[in-house]
């Protein structure tokens, strides 16, 4: 077709433009012959016009410029993709990142409404990966009152955790609202609220337990340069309301990476709560200034231990590098010091924003790490010592027995409980537009959500989740939650093939490392000996590998 036939047929794709400027034109002929409603058609068609024009002249969408006023039909529906899938497309066990089921179960529990479901599991029971616990002919009753574990029975104050309690979110990226409600609802149930590395706001000083998490910024504990102040540490450390202090080294949803909080977000609270100046960007670092090697950490550990006046004082990490977390328990071998407690936490964790990448492709899945750190602890001779908790994904009952059957003492969870809160995972964490008044700082939004009755979700969900991992312990013939071993669970690996987890992983024994052992488990035979107390460095080979990358 020549250019000029072209000219005087064009194409459909126009035709919404083409008919905006005929509708313009008549409903001008009609409002100047007959005036009256035809202005609404002068205006409907005009604005109309007015898009298409605008979308043929522009050049920074080529869809546009093609498709004048269409493309935004195209544009409009891809907007609300996502929820048409999660409402009206999605299985019910289709986790992304959690499943209608998984949110349904938490949703009842928070509401005290029954759990309870018809005509089988929705589960497909020969796929490869299903697992299960193993049942007890024997079944026994635990009170779920009984579920806690006492952590840092070295020190002076140490501290009855509940096997399930709210793990890291800070004032900042949850509204005040959602954090006084999470910490009303840990004061009624009885377990902890991590505050997150976003420091002690006044909405976390409402009679719940707290365990203070110290990130890169230091927030809370910070000087004017940014850097760890003693004092200021040790006036909020010693609050009775701080039971415990956690070192975050690094978290699941963004292993690595830093933080910034755009200057327009710091609010006067804000800034009071974490020590910052007011409508500054803030900046939270990768890494820490306090410390640089693992001897380091472990004198800072003692150092906040002191200050804190002898409270449990632990380490938060996303495991990368084994060869670094072996450097941290070298480091504990050799000074004699060691954190009470290490919360590992696993790839799968979320955050209100990170970068695509980090959320799908950077840090160990919960699994592996949980194994890793608990497996070098045994072989350390430290296991005994150091209590370990895991994160990462956890919501129900079986989540808590198999991460506690992988050697978790306890569990945290954060989008659990945010779903209690009433997140109905709209995914808008970043946009400061969340639906639900949970992850925003709009002030407006963050006001719908009721105290009190969130509050009570909060305290109902974990109080429900863990009655129900009661009766999974009586159930598989258990006293109590540290009798679940790897035993107890079963993993199908193919129709016809099944393993428990004691079988389908190999487990250090106690003192194994100590004697020049685990030379049959590749990771610690290939990296333990060359791990050291006074670097993160990698080993020497690897380091030459780096530089001429002549593997």
């Amino acid at each position: 077709m020549s250019h000029l036939s072209r000219l005087a047929s064009p194409p459909l794709r126009f035709g919404a433009y083409a008919l905006s400027l005929l509708g313009l034109a008549a409903s001008l002929v009609g409002l100047s012959v007959a005036g009256g409603t035809w202005g609404w058609g002068v205006l409907s068609f005009g604005l109309l016009a007015a898009l298409g024009t605008y979308d043929l002249c522009q050049r920074r969408h080529t869809v546009s410029r093609n498709y004048p006023i269409l493309a935004h039909l195209r544009y409009n529906l891809e907007s609300f993709g996502p929820e048409i899938r999660q409402y009206f497309i999605q299985s019910d066990t289709e986790e992304v990142p959690f499943s209608r089921e998984q949110r349904r179960l938490i949703y009842q529990r928070a509401k005290n409404i029954s759990d309870k479901r018809p005509f089988g599991s929705l589960h497909h029971m020969r796929h490869p990966g299903y697992e299960w616990i193993s049942p007890s002919l024997a079944p026994t009753h635990i009170a779920p009152t009984s579920l806690r574990i006492t952590v840092g029975a070295e020190r002076t104050r140490p501290y009855s955790a509940s096997v399930f309690n709210i793990s890291a979110m800070s004032f900042g990226a949850l509204s005040a609202n959602a954090i006084s409600a999470l910490n009303d609802g840990a004061c009624e149930g009885g377990f902890y609220h991590d505050t997150g590395e976003g420091a002690i706001s006044p909405y976390h000083r409402r009679g719940g337990d707290l365990v203070w998490e110290i990130g890169s910024g230091y927030f809370g504990c910070r000087d004017s340069a940014g850097d760890f102040d003693p004092e200021r540490f040790r006036e909020n450390a010693r609050d009775n309301a701080v039971r415990m202090i956690e070192i975050k080294l690094s978290q699941g949803a963004k292993p690595g990476h830093g933080g910034i909080l755009p200057g327009a977000k710091v609010t006067e609270e804000i800034a009071s709560t974490r020590g910052v100046p007011p409508g500054r960007d803030v900046i939270s670092p990768a890494a820490h200034t306090a410390f640089t090697t693992p001897r380091e950490l472990i004198d800072f550990i003692v150092r906040l231990r002191e200050l804190a006046g002898d409270k449990p004082v632990g380490i938060k990490l996303a495991i990368g590098h084994p060869w670094e977390w072996f450097a941290i328990v070298k480091a504990m071998l050799e000074t004699g010091e060691h954190p009470d407690f290490v919360v590992v936490d696993g790839g799968e964790g979320g955050t209100g924003a990170a970068p695509l990448e980090f959320i799908n492709r950077l840090g160990m899945p919960l699994d592996e790490a949980l194994l890793l750190v608990h497996n070098t602890l045994v072989g350390a001779g430290l296991r005994d010592r150091v209590n370990l908790a895991a994160a990462g994904k956890l919501v129900n009952a079986f989540d808590i027995a198999r991460a506690m059957a992988l050697g978790a003492d306890w569990c945290n969870a954060a989008r659990g409980f945010m779903f209690a809160l009433g997140c109905i995972q709209a995914r808008s964490c970043h946009t400061d537009r969340c639906p639900s008044g949970v992850a925003t700082q709009d002030t407006l939004r963050g006001s719908r959500l009721d105290v009190p009755t969130k509050a009570h979700r909060v305290a109902s969900f974990h109080a429900n989740t863990v009655a129900a991992l009661a009766e999974m312990l009586g159930a598989a013939g258990l006293r109590h939650a540290s009798e679940l071993g790897p035993e107890h669970i079963s993993h199908r690996l193919t129709r016809h093939e099944v393993k428990s987890f004691a079988e389908l992983h190999d487990f250090l024994t106690p003192g194994e490392l100590l004697v020049g052992g685990a030379e049959r488990h590749p990771v610690f035979r290939d990296y333990w000996e060359s791990a050291c107390a006074d670097s993160f460095a990698p080993p020497e080979a690897l380091a030459r590998l780096r530089d001429s990358k002549l593997y």
